[in-house]
């Protein structure tokens, strides 16, 4: 699953769909998280990647200083609480 550009507001709802669509037939495939392509991720963005990974246990795709700060804190992140409403 690839993200790219800003992961702000509806593009989150977006993301949300795409996740919902694919992790159904995932079975026993591993999921790709790719970040690569992320300028900026709001709140609300980082709480849908926080749920993904634990979701998935996605392996994270990064390769610059922003996406790579995204994918070091996944891992910290998935041990803070779910933020409601997201």
């Amino acid at each position: 699953m690839r993200l790219e550009g800003e992961v702000i507001g509806p593009w989150v709802e977006e993301c949300r769909r795409t996740w919902d669509a694919i992790q159904a037939d995932l079975g026993p495939k591993k999921l790709r998280l790719d970040l690569r392509g992320v300028t900026f991720m709001d709140d609300r963005g980082t709480a849908l990647r926080r749920q993904i990974h634990r979701m998935s246990g996605a392996e994270v795709l990064a390769n610059s200083p922003l996406t790579k700060y995204f994918a070091d804190h996944i891992k910290r992140e998935i041990e803070k609480p779910e933020v409601e409403g997201v």
